[in-house]
């Protein structure tokens, strides 16, 4: 999957572009540095992050508890 914009993003997870943007402001997705164009670009990583974020919603999880299972999916990462 090429680098998408936000609004490629937010349409991956059927979201809105502020949704993207809030679910940064609380740490559940990262916000890419800008490059010398100014445009941040997205990958599949943060395709699946934002699908999983949606997910765990539908099935009644809270943002806390959301941020709380990404929290320790990247700590078994950073073990492995």
């Amino acid at each position: 999957m090429a680098a998408m914009t936000i609004a490629g993003l937010a349409r991956a997870g059927d979201v809105g572009v502020e949704t993207v943007r809030y679910y940064q402001r609380r740490g559940l997705l990262a916000q890419p540095d800008r490059p010398l164009r100014g445009v941040r670009r997205y990958d599949s990583n943060d395709v699946r992050r934002l699908q999983f974020i949606r997910s765990a919603q539908s099935a009644g999880f809270s943002l806390e508890q959301i941020a709380e299972l990404l929290a320790l999916d990247s700590s078994l990462d950073r073990q492995r």
